[in-house]
């Protein structure tokens, strides 16, 4: 009897993906905004005990080095499979790798929604020493392969759509490809192989009536979510699969107590954490990694990427929010962005149309209208007013602008970096400041207002 401490998790990926029409690799398209394969891969790290064993082809150079950066601390077997003879053949290259006395589970670089109990069920099984299946039932299974039971309702094959008869055809249920049985059934069974159908290929269904001609038990698990064994083969199982991830996650967050006015009109991307009584309008997109504290409400047509939105803040609609944290109770927008390295202090106002990068506001500070704050330091309580700009770039260096608590900066006005203006100052509207400005004081510079009697505009003649 096999023990299910030790699992070698196969995950065969080599395929070409020609039907993608793609220069990109297949398991390398994204769902949720991470590749098909690093969905596969975490799912396999949840399980217990596992050696990960990667197969691939022709593409193996780009789908090693994602692997690579996206997982870093992965520890993986690689096989190759130089040439395409089938599920079978590939399974083939990682036998030298796998443990004499181990559970071996087999799964799919392009089948990502896969969900990590199911795959226990099969490898419990699996570790009594039977052949474990992962079977679903579809409304129209064309393109899969059909479980054929016996009399008794045991599986006793598996028949490739294009080798069924009419009658094997009308099966409703179909193999997902997911295995999982013991490394000396699996050994047994790939040596007796053959490429005797259609395409030529080694077939890994076929050792199911290998097994079963054997006198060896194979259960069937049938999966109601036959959503979560989605296989991308092209740009519509593509966005088949999105779809399925994308309801799957807001079905997550609403059961915890987050609010989704219309969950076919959100997106989630990466890690995202929302806690309970936030809000979230239509057409949002939140990318992670990205914190949502409670009582935070986002409205629509927001982005919010790889940002910290602290307790009880407000995204008025249209905002885009990159790299950034916002303050308990602030406020932005709409039609505001946030650029990657600001903070926003509790109780900060940003208001239409205004732009924020790489700078800190403190606790209630407010620039309100069509202003750009770029590579500065705000104090608390200080406001900025309409059409301000902080001159950060002189065209080789970027420069910062400090500016100090309660002051009072008038439209129209620009900072010139590097300056620092103290606290309490004025800005008088319409100024250009170019040197520092002292604490409690006002700066103004404007060219003395005249006025010409008897003006007459120009005409057009």
């Amino acid at each position: 009897m096999n023990s299910a401490a030790n699992i070698d998790v196969i995950i065969l990926a080599a395929g070409q993906g020609t039907r993608m029409k793609s220069s990109l690799t297949k398991v390398l398209h994204p769902v949720g905004g991470q590749a098909l394969i690093s969905h596969v891969i975490e799912t396999a790290e949840a399980l217990d005990n596992t050696n990960i064993h990667i197969v691939v082809g022709q593409n193996a150079d780009v789908i090693k080095q994602h692997v690579l950066t996206a997982h870093p601390h992965l520890k993986v077997t690689w096989a190759a499979q130089t040439e395409q003879l089938g599920t079978g053949h590939a399974v083939q290259q990682v036998l030298p790798n796998l443990g004499a006395s181990n559970t071996v589970l087999i799964l799919y670089g392009d089948v990502p929604l896969i969900r990590s109990t199911e795959l226990t069920k099969l490898t419990e099984i699996a570790a009594l020493g039977q052949l474990a299946l992962l079977t679903t039932e579809l409304d129209d299974p064309t393109g899969y392969g059909r479980i054929i039971r016996d009399s008794e309702q045991n599986v006793c094959e598996i028949i490739e759509h294009r080798d069924c008869s009419d009658s094997q055809r009308a099966t409703k249920e179909i193999n997902t490809g997911f295995m999982a049985l013991p490394v000396e059934v699996l050994t047994g069974a790939l040596g007796k192989l053959d490429n005797n159908n259609d395409q030529k290929e080694y077939y890994l269904t076929d050792i199911v009536k290998l097994v079963k001609s054997q006198g060896e038990s194979i259960t069937g698990v049938c999966t109601n979510d036959s959503g979560s064994v989605l296989g991308v083969n092209s740009r519509r199982d593509l966005a088949e699969c999105e779809k399925h991830y994308q309801t799957r996650r807001a079905q997550s967050y609403m059961d915890a107590g987050v609010t989704i006015i219309d969950p076919t009109r959100v997106t989630f991307r990466g890690s995202v954490s929302i806690e309970p009584d936030c809000s979230l309008d239509v057409n949002t997109v939140i990318e992670g990694p990205t914190t949502i504290g409670c009582n935070v409400e986002i409205g629509a047509n927001s982005i919010v990427r790889g940002s910290v939105l602290a307790d009880g803040c407000r995204i008025e609609p249209n905002c885009v929010v990159e790299d950034a944290h916002v303050g308990a109770s602030a406020v932005l927008g709409p039609f505001a962005r946030i650029r990657p390295g600001s903070e926003l202090g509790a109780n900060v106002r940003i208001g239409n149309f205004v732009e924020v990068k790489n700078s800190t506001l403190a606790a209630g500070a407010k620039a309100n209208h069509l202003s750009y704050v770029g590579d500065s330091d705000v104090g608390a309580n200080t406001n900025i007013g309409a059409g301000v700009i902080t001159c950060n770039y002189d065209g080789a260096y970027k420069h910062r602008t400090v500016i100090g608590e309660n002051v009072f900066v008038g439209s129209d006005c620009q900072l010139v970096a590097p300056v620092t203006i103290g606290n309490n100052a004025t800005i008088g509207a319409g100024t250009t400041v170019t040197n520092d400005v002292e604490a409690d004081t006002l700066a103004i510079s404007r060219t003395k207002q005249k006025s010409i009697q008897g003006w007459k505009r120009p005409t057009k003649k």
